[in-house]
């Protein structure tokens, strides 16, 4: 018999709150790089292959935070792991900002991406625990926390374009110092947020997780996780190909930020669907077509539609996952559960990026990787819909 959960006297401001971990380490630390990403190959004289290898150790970083992530969160508990490596993404963006060097800046992804995977999967599991206290409005409490990315992409989309035609050819790093400073101030309200006690210091149990029931969920994660990243790697390089200013480019980027608003909205009745894996097949079978619609043209119409539907999915996704976790897991195994999931999302984004940029480099064509992308994110879709409720 599962124990009371915790009563919070306002669980959507805390859980909106714990939003801006993923805000900063996500929205901000792993998809604004997409934006300045042109710049950066153009001014250091870039492959594609070596600019997907910049989002590809980013996922790598990512990887080795959720297969620590337990580990940590057993030791320092949840509430002060979310907290510091929100502060350590926020540093890691202000290296960016200070070389242009290969290495370093290697070195900066694979922190940013590092430190994210510990505030997602900690405050993934913490904003479980406060949703749990309102079990009426569970899931739609627990959306909130996966719309946390949206504010990121948001804020980077009106702000970096614009500082990137403002400043000229080479000021992708003054656009780092401007994420770096935004990121400052979203960390302020994660640090004084009031924490339940028992959640922010304890109570954290390190359980076994048997991957067999769940293996093919967690194949359809892991291509989720591949393909995901190359449209939100190079889908502003396809942009701009295309012809599209800083005005486009803004427009298209702040269209996938919006949408995660509505999404809390949009899927509330689909993450409450207690059947296996069929919630995550109906959200990502909408997000592979999302990422299919370039694949007819550049029209603004069409690619703003795109980001619309991609947008709206995305990061629902994402929430149907640690969905799936509540309903088919006790509380004290979410952490372990959650990381499970994690690690086979960031082994597929981890191959994603330098697979794709290698296509193009081979091919000579975004469209073509993009198509790619398309396919992995429509197969993850079938292939969830054959996963079963667990049996305890």
């Amino acid at each position: 018999m599962r124990a009371p959960a915790p009563s919070y006297p306002h669980p959507a401001r805390l859980i909106l709150i714990l939003s801006l971990a993923p805000t900063v380490g996500l929205g901000i630390g792993r998809f604004a790089y997409s934006l300045v990403l042109p710049d950066m190959r153009d001014s250091l004289a870039w492959s594609y292959s070596a600019a997907g290898f910049m989002n590809t150790i980013n996922a790598a970083g990512y990887l080795v935070g959720a297969l620590f992530a337990s580990r940590l969160i057993q030791r320092f508990g949840l509430a002060a792991s979310v907290r510091w490596s929100t502060v350590a993404c926020a540093l890691s963006l202000a290296l960016c900002a200070l070389s242009g060097n290969f290495a370093v800046l290697s070195f900066a992804r694979l922190l940013v991406g590092f430190a994210a995977a510990i505030g997602f999967v900690g405050g993934g599991a913490l904003a479980a625990t406060i949703a749990q206290s309102r079990p009426e409005r569970a899931n739609f409490l627990l959306s909130l926390f996966y719309a946390g990315p949206g504010v990121g992409i948001l804020a980077s989309g009106l702000i970096a374009p614009f500082v990137l035609q403002g400043f000229g050819a080479g000021s992708w790093w003054i656009v780092w110092w401007a994420m770096t400073l935004l990121s400052a101030i979203m960390t302020v309200p994660l640090l004084l947020a009031p924490l339940h006690a028992n959640t922010a210091a304890g109570g954290i149990v390190r359980t076994k997780f048997a991957v067999m029931p769940v293996l093919i969920y967690l194949a359809a994660y892991f291509l989720f996780g591949a393909g995901y990243i190359a449209y939100m790697t190079f889908m502003i390089a396809y942009v701009r190909d295309g012809g599209g200013g800083a005005g486009a480019q803004s427009a298209f980027w702040s269209l996938i930020g919006v949408s995660a608003f509505v999404t809390p909205w949009v899927w509330r009745r689909v993450l409450a669907l207690d059947r296996g894996g069929l919630a995550t097949t109906i959200i990502l079978g909408v997000n592979a077509l999302g990422a299919a619609l370039p694949i007819f043209g550049h029209s603004p119409l069409l690619l703003a539609i795109s980001a619309l539907v991609f947008g709206v999915a995305f990061f629902a996704v994402v929430g149907s996952t640690t969905a799936f976790v509540r309903l088919n897991y006790p509380p004290e195994a979410w952490p372990t559960a959650i990381a499970a999931m994690t690690i086979a999302f960031g082994i597929g984004q981890t191959l994603g990026p330098i697979v794709v940029g290698a296509i193009t480099d081979a091919v000579g064509s975004l469209s073509f990787a993009l198509n790619v992308s398309a396919a992995m994110l429509a197969l993850g879709a079938v292939l969830s819909a054959f996963q079963r409720k667990v049996t305890p």
